[in-house]
Parts: C-alpha cells; structure tokens; sequence
C-alpha cells in the first residue's frame, strides 16, 4: 500500500515538473513574440539602417492621382538623397567617448592589474563594440564565459537577439534572459535556417531549437548542465551571466531624438534635387487637344521631345513655368541642420560663431552636447562595469586568484576631446614659478605619460653637465 502511494506521489510530481516545463516553454514563446512585435525592438533596426545609412527616404515613391485613381509617377525625377548625419554623430560620440583606453583606479594595486589582465588589451575594442550597439540600439550585451582552458572572456551579443527579464522597475536586476538567434546549414542543396533558442537564469541554462510556436530541447547541447565547468562539474554564476550596456537610463536608442529630423532633411534636399533636375517642371497649355491623353502627352514630351501639331492655326502648346523658392527651402534645410545637431546633440562645427581655431571656453561649448550625451552612457557603462566586476571576483575566487568581492576598483574612460594645445602650452609657461613642474608637464598636450617624461629631462639634463664647455680638455 505505501509503495503504491509512493508510485502515485512520484507520478505526480513528474506530471506536475512536465507541465511546469510546458509552461514556461510556452512564456518563452510569448516573450519572444511580444518582444519582436515591441517598440523597442523596431527602434533597435531603425537605429541600425539609418547607421548604415538605409534611411527611409531611400524607399520613396513618386505617386500623382490619374481619375481619381493615385499611381506611381514614372516621368518625374524622384531623386533619394539619404544624408550620413545620424552615422556621423554616432562614430563622434563613440570615438570621442570610447577610443581612448581606459584607465582602473583601485585601493588595491594588485587587484587591479589582475583584472587589467583578466579583461586583456582588448577589452577597449568590446567597449567600442558595446558603444556603438547602445547608441544604435538602446542598450549592448556582453556575455562571460568560460573557456574549456578555464579562461574566463567576454563576448559581445547583439542586442536584437537578448529578451531580458528583470526584477526591479529600474531594470538594475536580472530574473532570466532569453537569446534568440540562427544559424544555417545546406540541406541537399536548400539553405536551412536553424533557430536557436537560450533561456539563461543565475543557476542553470537551457537549449532549444525553435519550430514554429514549439520549442525542442537541442540533444546536441543536452550534456550541459550549467554556465561552465569546474574540475569536470557544471557550475553555476549565482548570476544571469549577460551584463547590459545602456545607452541612457531610459534605454533608448540615440536614432529616435533625430528620426523625424533627418527623414525631412533628406526630403528637402532631395526635393531641391528633383527641381534642378526636373527641366520639363512646367505646366503645358494644350490648345485644341482636348481629346489627348496626358499620360501619353507627357510620355511623349520625355520620351521624344517633341510635339505633333495637326491644327497649326487653332492647335498649340504654351507652357507655365511654376517657380520654387529654392532660398526658403535652403533656409528650411539649413535650419534643419541645425536642430539635427542640437537634438543629437553633437559637435557644434559651427566656423562662423567660434572661428577656424576656437579657445578652450569655446571648445567647451561646442562640445557641452556631446559632454551631456556621453555623460549619460558613461553613468550606465560605469554601473555595468560594477556588475561584469562580480563575475571577475568569482572567477578569480575559484581560480585560487584570492578574493576581492569587497575591494572597490573604478573604470575611468578617458575622453578624446580636441584642445587648443597653442593656449595651453602658453598657459602652462606662463604657470612656471606659480606651480610645480610635475603639475604643468602632467598637463602638457604633447605628453602621455608624466613619469617617463620627467625621467626623460632628467638624462637630459645629467648629459647636458658632462658635456665639456669650450676651451675645456677633455683628457684632464
């Protein structure tokens, strides 16, 4: 009798274990298709066209209403000018921001050259990378990991195949994440899509293969049993091992302050085009044709320049030339320009309001835009960086590597801004009795590392004093 209940109670649990695994199969699926149907995932390809400069005015159509009926135009000059504003302002922002290496700052120096080392010489370069997948797109994925040597890396993911799910409003907390991608292979001679299905949580991992609206374990993955291997045993982080790069705190991709700016600059500039283009931009008078077909008139006008005439007293053609105001729509665009720059907030290049070599004050305004921007992602770089942190004292704690979990290290990102080096040079003379050397050489532009350079004017100077004076013998 007790052995049946044991059997009974065993059946259950193993019923109820199936239906919790379906279920949560089935809110993966969900999640996925809200996701893919969501604002943010549509901002995360705008953001990534415009970049590329697949702006939508390349997409433009000609259409005019024949009958009542709206058609394509095909005699009318339709060019599409897509301008690479948007591109520029984000290779600015990254370049200025995050070309420079960065610098850790820690109370305990031999700590921070075990992580300088763990992170390796390009680390910066995934900065970049993450730089530049935030701006686009709202936010960057780095992802550790461990290697089958024990190395633990980091690898960047692009944002449009993680579906996370956090805990906490302000999204400082993972609960899972899901990562959606595909692979192919040739079938025969039939290219397969093979997608890809990752559910990750701080304690395990979990493989599937999507088709259609189900989800099939992947038996090539089924031997992993958790986030990496320790002495032959899966271990886990404790953590969702996915470290998020925001671009702001409200997530949001740099494309959709400017969409609607770039998309009308591209417009009047392409407008502007079709007007200097379009020479048969007139309006014809057609004298005793009032059974012509227009179509066919204006067909005939691109087509054969010219214009059959079977009454020459009562029959003719006179034209209207319509006038444009190219200087309004140059205003227009102009202006345009630079609301791009002030919403995108980018360098203000303006020549004519700070000169061809601007001081260090005005050099501080064109760049207080870009300062605000990259104070934003630098305040979310930095909070992220505390978190790829953790796994770095993990690892270093399992590793025999000691442990840090309470040692405090900082990222610093050292900006590329321009300098009016002339100024400051002449400032840095004029500073000779007022402050020490140690300081003006540090604030020199020409120098990039203030202790090899005073050790450097130091031989210099101790050659100098054993170089023999005129008149002097050099064998005495």
């Amino acid at each position: 009798m007790k052995l049946l209940q044991r059997l009974k109670r065993g059946v259950k649990a193993g019923l109820m274990a199936m239906q919790e695994e379906i279920n949560n199969e089935m809110r993966i699926i969900n999640l996925i298709d809200e996701f893919e149907k969501s604002r943010t995932r549509k901002l995360m390809t705008i953001g990534e066209k415009y970049y590329k400069v697949q702006n939508d005015i390349l997409n433009r159509e000609m259409y005019r209403t024949i009958k009542g009926k709206r058609v394509k135009e095909a005699n009318k000059a339709n060019n599409k000018l897509a301008h690479g504003k948007y591109h520029a302002m984000v290779d600015e922002k990254v370049n200025y921001f995050l070309s420079k290496q960065f610098t850790l700052k820690g109370e305990d120096d031999g700590y921070t050259q075990k992580v300088s080392d763990i992170l390796g010489k390009h680390f910066s370069g995934k900065l970049k990378d993450l730089g530049y997948e935030a701006s686009n797109k709202g936010k960057g994925w780095l992802h550790p990991y461990i290697t089958e040597k024990g190395v633990l890396k980091f690898e960047v993911i692009p944002a449009e195949q993680i579906i996370p799910e956090w805990q906490d409003a302000g999204h400082t907390r993972l609960l899972s994440v899901i990562r959606k991608y595909s692979t192919y292979k040739w079938v025969y001679n039939t290219k397969k899509e093979i997608v890809h299905i990752e559910y990750w949580t701080g304690n395990s991992v979990s493989y599937y293969i999507q088709s259609g609206g189900t989800l099939i374990p992947n038996d090539e993955k089924a031997n992993i049993k958790g986030h990496y291997l320790k002495n032959g045993s899966w271990m886990a982080w404790g953590k969702v091992p996915f470290i998020c790069f925001k671009n702001n705190w409200i997530e949001t991709p740099d494309i959709s302050f400017v969409k609607s700016l770039i998309d009308s600059y591209d417009k009047s500039r392409s407008d502007a085009a079709n007007y200097i283009e379009e020479v048969k931009n007139i309006v014809y008078i057609l004298k005793g044709y009032g059974g012509e077909d227009i179509t066919e008139f204006v067909r005939g006008i691109n087509e054969d320049r010219a214009i059959p005439i079977d009454d020459p007293e009562n029959g003719g053609v006179d034209t209207l030339t319509p006038s444009m105001d190219i200087t309004a729509i140059k205003e227009h665009y102009e202006q345009l320009k630079r609301d791009i720059c002030e919403d995108g907030q980018s360098v203000d290049k303006d020549i004519d309001k700070y000169g061809a070599n601007p001081s260090g004050v005005a050099l501080g305004f064109m760049y207080a835009g870009l300062d605000l921007k990259c104070n934003a992602m630098e305040a979310e770089f930095k909070n992220a960086f505390e978190y790829l942190l953790n796994f770095v004292n993990i690892y270093l704690s399992e590793s025999g590597g000691g442990n840090y979990s309470d040692t405090d290290i900082e990222i610093i990102f050292n900006r590329a801004m321009r300098i009016n080096e002339t100024e400051i040079i002449n400032n840095a003379i004029a500073s000779k009795e007022t402050i020490s050397n140690y300081t003006i050489i540090s604030r020199h532009p020409w120098v990039e590392d203030t202790e090899e350079e005073l050790k450097r004017i130091d031989e210099e100077e101790n050659t100098f004093d054993k170089v023999p004076l005129g008149g002097e013998d050099v064998g005495e």
